[in-house]
Order: structure tokens, then sequence, then C-alpha cells
């Protein structure tokens, strides 16, 4: 099946599961956001067999198309296990990459938001909320800031995502909201220990998008705490990675860096 059949079967199944009647646009590139805000919409929820089928072709073949970086081709390096890397994190071949997401676990529910849980969950495909979904179920509650759980990553190149929740800022940050951003990076790193094989994860940078904490201080309290939990708990990571996604943020890790081996003895 051809992109284009693919993207319309998907869509027509979608609207009747979402029972919408929105007239189908012609052009490719709309219909496939078209189809992109349909993931985003739609509740948790069994699909066909045939859906999962075509999707899964779909998104691996956009995947194709990509350039996609692994792990050991970052030559970034701060140490022996800390990396550095500017790019979009749905295209890292990493073991498990890092979600920001909200206190539902489910993913973005708002059609073509930029923010990082709409883009993975959208590469990943309907399976990825659904997975959510039943973890929620089992919990039974929200779940807390500062607090992960871990997925596989089905289409994506990771292997595995790690979810949490980071803390949002309306004002000054507090100490308690940086004791949680710390508690999401410590979490995400415990939650690893889950998988025996997973010697690679990548975090975004946690909070500073949507979430609103200040990103230089939000660095300094992801470096401080991965640095440390490396250095004092029990664990199989070989590689760490901060995965930025601006020019600016690359810049506030790489300044870090720069302070932190001229000071090492505070970190």
């Amino acid at each position: 099946m051809n992109r284009e059949c693919a993207v319309q079967f998907l869509i027509e199944e979608l609207y009747e599961v979402n029972k919408l009647k929105i007239e189908i646009p012609e052009e490719y590139n709309r219909k496939r956001n078209l189809l992109r805000s349909l993931m985003n919409i739609t509740s948790p929820i069994q699909l066909s067999k045939e859906f999962y089928r075509v999707q899964d072709e779909l998104l691996t073949a956009e995947l194709n198309d990509k350039i996609i970086t692994h792990v050991d081709e970052i030559d970034t390096k701060f140490g022996e296990k800390i990396l550095l890397w500017k790019g979009d994190i749905t295209t890292l071949a990493v073991d498990a990459i890092v979600n920001a997401a909200n206190s539902k676990l489910l993913g973005c529910f708002i059609p073509m938001h930029k923010c990082i849980d709409n883009a993975i969950h959208s590469a990943s495909g309907m399976q990825l909320r659904n997975e959510c979904y039943k973890i929620m179920e089992s919990q039974g509650y929200d779940e807390h800031t500062g607090e992960a759980k871990i997925t596989k990553g089905f289409n994506l190149p990771a292997k595995y995502v790690i979810h949490t929740v980071g803390p949002i800022i309306t004002d000054k940050v507090t100490a308690f909201q940086e004791w949680q951003l710390a508690s999401c990076y410590e979490s995400c790193l415990e939650s690893a220990k889950e998988i025996e094989d997973l010697k690679t994860i990548a975090f975004c940078c946690i909070s500073t998008g949507e979430f609103c904490f200040p990103k230089k201080r939000a660095a300094e309290i992801a470096v401080r705490t991965v640095l440390n939990y490396l250095e004092r708990k029990p664990h199989n990571l070989e590689k760490v990675v901060f995965n930025v996604f601006s020019e600016e943020d690359l810049n506030v890790y790489k300044n870090l860096f720069s302070k932190i081996e001229k000071n090492k003895k505070d970190y």
C-alpha cells in the first residue's frame, strides 16, 4: 500500500472511531497532518489489526526517510559516560528516551502540538497511548510529579520510553520544585534498572518547555543529579545523553560542562 492510500485508510478508521464526518483534504501533507491530529485526539482504544499493520508500515517508512543518529555516533562527550546531542529525540537510536509527560501519562491530546510528548507519541504510534493507559488504569491515580514509568518504544528507534512528570512553574522556582525536578531524573534512572539490557538513555530537557522551568537552573539540576547517581548507585548504564533541541539549550549545557571541568570538586 502506498503512503497516500495508507494515510487515507488510517484516517477513515479514526473517523469512524471518533464519529467524525469532516472532509478529507486532497493534498498529501494536509492529509498527513490530519492523520497526526486524529492520532492526537483519539482516546486509548483497541483498533483493528489492519490499522496497526498499516500505521507501523507508514511510520517505519517515514523514519527511514530521516537521518537516524546512533548513540555511538555522538561526538560531543564529557567523560566516559556523558554525551550531549542536539536534534530530534524521536530519531535517536538509544535503548531508552525520556518523555516529559503530563500527569495523565497518556500523551498530548492537542492536535499537532509542538511539545515533546506529542512528538514522541505521534512517532511511536497509537500503541504507546494504549500501553500508558493500561499502566495508569492499573495504578488508579494520576502520576505524581517527579515519578516515572517505562514503556516500549514501538515505532521509535529507541527500544523504550521513560515517561516522567516534571514540575510546572508559574512563579519563582521553589526549593521543593527543584527537588521534584531532580526526582524526575533519578526516577528515570531507577526505571532504567528495570530492564537488564538497557545500557543507554537520552534525557530531554524536562520541564523547560511548556512547564517553564528556567533552562540554566534545570540543566544544573539535571547534570548534578545524573552525575551523582552514576557515581553513588549501582547501574548498568554505559552512556547517558543530554538531548537538546535548540541552540540556546545547547549553549547552556556546553557552558555548564565547561564550568564543571574547571570546578570538578563542586560536582
